[in-house]
């Protein structure tokens, strides 16, 4: 399984770009400002698109990639799986014929181009001997978590969250997790903010990273630009002990 990181920050400029993991050439995890820099070719083998949740920093990217793959005369839909509020959002605030046009009722409301399945905490849907299992997590709104499992192993995202008791317990029955994607997205100092939006610190992160039994490589995503560089000092000071790097744009994980 090879996860292409197009985008990991917490918003734009200098070169940052929001949430999207592309997992082997058809699955996103999130679709953020971060699919822009795909290929035509890349684009067109997306059919699948798991978001963690409804927030702008992870959808952004959708209606332009429906637009991009609409074909009247396809023969694979484009599916998207997520918690049942967070489609709704979408369909209520995207794809509502003002904002964008309707892509699940085009060519036609019998057989449309996008299709949406609800995914709850708990379930797991298999595409291709990937499993993708869905985790409940403590954000602002209702998100979720994956992890996903191959013969190789498990990778794992977190999603934006902040300290939570679902996760955790998650990683730990998963005895072949080899990478952990998960977000912190402010410094210390902004502890109170962290905690009405919904995210973590590097202290919070570090205090729930003493609950994991294992030890895979834990990449840091959702930072806000220009905090970088703080947080993962903040983060690497907190918890010496383990194997944490930044993820950047680009960044090319294997399980």
């Amino acid at each position: 399984m090879r996860i292409r990181v197009l985008g990991c920050s917490g918003g734009i400029g200098a070169g940052s770009l929001t949430s999207a993991l592309l997992i082997d050439d058809d699955v996103l995890i999130d679709a953020g400002t971060g699919i822009g820099d795909l290929t035509l070719e890349d684009i067109d083998s997306i059919r699948h698109v798991f978001l963690t949740h409804a927030h702008l920093d992870h959808i952004a990217g959708l209606p332009m990639l429906a637009d991009r793959l609409f074909d009247e005369n396809f023969e694979v839909p484009l599916t998207v799986y997520a918690r049942e509020e967070t489609l709704r959002a979408v369909q209520d605030h995207l794809f509502n014929g003002v904002i964008w046009p309707d892509f699940a009722k085009l060519p036609s409301a019998e057989n449309p181009m996008l299709r949406y399945r609800v995914c709850c905490p708990g379930d797991t849907i298999s595409i291709d001997r990937r499993d993708f299992y869905a985790v409940d997590v403590m954000h602002s709104v209702p998100s979720l978590g994956y992890t996903v499992q191959n013969s190789g192993g498990v990778f794992a995202v977190s999603g934006d969250t902040k300290t939570n008791e679902t996760l955790w317990p998650v990683l730990n029955a998963c005895d072949d997790l080899k990478v952990l994607v998960i977000e912190v997205s402010f410094p210390d100092e902004m502890q109170d903010l962290a905690a009405i939006a919904g995210h973590y610190t590097p202290k919070t992160l570090t205090d729930d990273l003493r609950r994991l039994q294992h030890k895979p490589e834990i990449w840091l995503t959702g930072m806000k630009p220009g905090e970088e560089q703080r947080i993962l000092e903040q983060v690497t000071a907190a918890a010496p002990d383990k194997n944490i790097k930044m993820l950047s744009r680009g960044t090319v994980l294997t399980v």
